[in-house]
C-alpha cells in the first residue's frame, strides 16, 4: 500500500559538484527535494522504491547497493542506492541510470535510513498502461510503501533549452505540476506519451508509475517547487 511519495527533478546539476559555479541557482530545488524526502521519512514506510528515467523502456530493477557515478559529467563522485543500509548488496553489475544516481545522492544527502531501498528504471517509450501496471505491481507487495519518483518536465521552455523552444512545453509543464501538486492520478495517467517524448519530458513514465501505484489511495498532494532554469521544467511535490 502506498503511504507517501516524493516527486523530485533529477538533473545531474542538482549535485553541487556537477553544477560547480552554478550550484546556487538550484538551491531552492534542492531544498524542495529535502522537504519532500522529509514527508517520506515521516510516513515510516516499510520499504522505499526509487523510480526514475532509464534509457530502455524497462522496467529495469536495481537492488539495494547498486552503484552509480557522475564521472560522465566530469566529476569523480560515486553513489550507491541505499548504501547506508544493512541490506546492502553488490547489485547486478549494471550501474544506476543518471536519474536514479541523482536519487541515490538525494537519499544519502538526507541521511535516509528508515527502510530498505530498491530502484526501478522506466524509459520514455514505455506506454502509459504499462507504467500503470508497473506501479500497481510495486504497490501490491506487502508493507507500507513509499516512492521517490524522479524525472524532469519538458526540456523545451526557452530558445537555449536542450530541446529548443516549443510553445507546447509551458502548458504541458503547468498541467504536470498541477496534477502532481493535487495528487491527481487520472490527470497523470492521461499525460500524452508522444507529446512528452517530443518535449523531452523524462518524468512522464515515472509519474505514470506513481499514478498506478497510488490507485484509489486517499493521498493529498503538495506542490513544493516548479520552475524552468536552463529551459528545463523542474517539479517537486509530496504526497501523503
Amino acid at each position: 500500500m502506498l503511504v507517501a511519495a516524493a516527486v523530485c527533478p533529477c538533473p545531474p546539476l542538482l549535485v553541487p559538484e556537477v553544477a560547480a559555479g552554478a550550484a546556487p541557482e538550484l538551491d531552492a530545488a534542492r531544498a524542495a527535494c529535502t522537504d519532500a524526502l522529509g514527508v517520506l521519512a515521516a510516513a515510516r514506510p516499510d520499504r522505499l522504491v526509487v523510480v526514475g528515467p532509464a534509457d530502455e523502456p524497462g522496467p529495469e530493477s536495481y537492488p539495494q547497493g547498486t552503484p552509480g557515478t557522475f564521472c560522465g559529467f566530469g566529476v569523480d563522485l560515486d553513489v550507491r542506492l541505499g548504501a547506508d543500509h544493512d541490506l546492502e548488496t553488490e547489485g547486478t553489475g549494471r550501474g544506476l541510470p543518471y536519474g536514479l544516481a541523482v536519487g541515490a545522492w538525494l537519499l544519502a544527502r538526507s541521511g535516509w535510513a528508515d527502510a530498505p531501498v530498491e530502484g526501478v528504471g522506466v524509459g520514455e517509450a514505455l506506454p502509459a498502461e504499462r507504467c500503470a501496471a508497473v506501479g500497481r505491481n510495486i504497490a501490491a507487495r506487502p508493507g507500507r510503501l513509499a516512492l521517490l519518483v524522479l524525472g524532469d518536465a519538458s526540456a523545451c521552455r526557452t530558445l537555449k533549452a536542450p530541446g529548443y523552444l516549443d510553445e507546447r512545453a509551458a502548458p504541458f509543464d503547468a498541467e504536470a505540476a498541477r496534477a502532481l501538486g493535487a495528487a491527481d492520478t487520472a490527470a497523470l495517467a492521461a499525460l500524452d506519451v508522444t507529446l512528452a517524448r517530443e518535449l523531452k519530458a523524462s518524468g512522464r513514465a515515472p509519474w505514470q508509475v506513481l499514478a498506478g501505484a497510488a490507485g484509489d489511495a486517499a493521498l493529498a498532494g503538495t506542490l513544493l517547487y516548479e520552475d524552468a532554469p536552463y529551459g528545463v521544467g523542474y517539479i517537486a511535490a509530496a504526497w501523503s
